[in-house]
């Protein structure tokens, strides 16, 4: 089993981004004009990366100054789940919210995902409202959860 290394998530990992969504998202893939439009308006990005480049999963951070950054999302190939990858990726995002001096992290993530609800809960989230129908064409709601930085 290869080690994953967090790095820059760079125009080039789009497409093996794609075929992550395809398989964890189906029809509620972002596409790769939704990647683009996140990394040329410079938000935090991060790939998740194997010994031989290949992408393993990727997370990116919205930052809204002065004191406010929400998790755009969070995806794990699903042959390297459970190798707490996602775990390395959520951290890295913490990281740069600190850097930057965000007080309050946010998220959605979906209801039924409870994996994803444990994960956040260890690192101090908590539900604070619900999107009804918030994805799309399954009209699954997300719950929002928020962390607040010290």
């Amino acid at each position: 089993m290869s080690r994953a290394l967090p790095a820059r998530f760079r125009w080039w990992h789009i497409d093996e981004v794609l075929t992550i969504e395809a398989d964890l998202f189906g029809v509620e893939q972002w596409s790769a004009a939704m990647f683009w439009n996140e990394l040329s308006h410079g938000h935090y990005y991060r790939v998740a990366i194997d010994d031989d480049g290949a992408v393993l999963g990727y997370a990116g951070l919205a930052v809204a100054p002065p004191d406010e950054a929400w998790v755009q999302n969070i995806a794990v190939r699903r042959d390297a789940q459970r190798r707490g990858i996602g775990r390395l990726l959520l951290e890295e995002l913490l990281g740069e919210a600190g850097r930057r001096g965000v007080r309050d992290v946010l998220l959605e993530v979906a209801a039924d995902n409870a994996p994803a609800q444990r994960l956040y809960a260890t690192y101090g989230f908590e539900p604070i409202g619900v999107r009804r129908g918030y994805y799309q064409p399954s009209n699954t709601d997300a719950l929002v959860m928020q962390r607040t930085q010290d």
